[in-house]
């Protein structure tokens, strides 16, 4: 496969999961929001613009983190790479250039969604509820994906594919997690209380995990059981852990197509075996925060790896 086309098939992938985990993060501050704002460590939607690693060009743009702009920002801001027109936006273009490595369900549920986004932008911002943008998001990436998993060759552009889903949805799950970082609250007797729970349960509302969660652990919602339950349980589809290991295993197919192993596959396969290795604990006496933050650089390196070894350059 072209390394151009395998980049175009990774960042479709990419482009996808981050339009859902910007509906995602709406989500996270539009539940957040409906506590009293006295009561947080920040304003719950500045902290939005923090996790996702924005604040700064939100803040040349639009000045303070009010409401209504950072829906605008978020969601329809062209200007704003991560916003979900933007990578809608994107991701049909690299399908565009890649059709025929699609099958046509793909293809269909990519250009359906960009469809339907230029109808949305054209509609009257008053008539839009911030739910109904959030629930078209992730259904519209559901499908995509959907249509993926369902129909296509599971060859090496399958690979990349979910090569950049793993990589994308990882980096995100530890975005999403640090909302709650960014909202905690500033007394020490505060944690372990029904707001600070209270706080975790719209987390795992806003990743659609809630239902599963009590299905794995039941009982009341505690912040070790989330950490163990969004970094360490390989059950959960959205887990730190989870995540690494379906990049473990898709660059260890890709390795064994091309007949070669590269730093790439020695990293994921590094980063899978400390967190196997993490126990809750661990993660605490770190620090939530810096523990997420280092694994978001590491996956970030990771990204960088996969880029120099498989799409910078041609590769049959």
């Amino acid at each position: 496969m072209l390394s151009r086309t395998a980049d175009n098939l990774f960042w479709i992938a990419r482009y996808m999961e981050r339009a859902e985990t910007a509906a995602r993060l709406l989500e996270v501050g539009s539940r957040i929001a409906l506590l009293p704002s006295a009561a947080g460590y920040r304003n719950e939607w500045d902290s939005l613009l923090q996790a996702s690693g924005n604040a700064d060009a939100f803040a040349a743009k639009y000045g303070d983190p009010v409401q209504r702009n950072i829906e605008s920002f978020l969601f329809f801001d062209r200007d704003n790479p991560s916003s979900v027109a933007s990578c809608i936006t994107t991701a049909r273009e690299n399908g565009r250039i890649v059709r025929t490595a699609l099958t046509t369900q793909v293809w269909d549920a990519l250009n359906t969604a960009f469809q339907e986004l230029r109808q949305l932008e054209r509609t009257p911002r008053s008539e839009l509820e911030l739910s109904r943008l959030t629930e078209w998001t992730m259904r519209h990436a559901a499908m995509v994906r959907g249509a993926i998993e369902a129909t296509l060759l599971r060859n090496d552009g399958w690979d990349f594919l979910n090569i950049g889903y793993s990589l994308e949805r990882g980096d995100n799950t530890a975005r999403l997690m640090d909302v709650k970082y960014y909202v905690l609250l500033p007394r020490v007797d505060f944690v372990g209380s029904g707001l600070d729970n209270y706080q975790w349960s719209t987390l795992l509302r806003a990743m659609s995990a809630h239902r599963a969660f009590h299905w794995a652990y039941g009982g009341e919602v505690t912040a070790a059981k989330i950490a163990h339950f969004l970094i360490l349980n390989p059950q959960c589809p959205r887990s730190l852990i989870t995540c690494v290991e379906g990049l473990s295993a898709h660059l260890d197919r890709l390795a064994h197509l091309y007949g070669t192993t590269t730093d790439a596959q020695a990293q994921a396969r590094s980063m899978l075996v400390a967190l196997r290795e993490t126990r809750e604990d661990d993660i605490f006496d770190e620090g939530l925060h810096d523990f997420l933050s280092r694994f978001i650089r590491e996956m970030a390196g990771l990204g960088s790896l996969i880029h120099e070894t498989y799409l910078s350059g041609d590769m049959r």
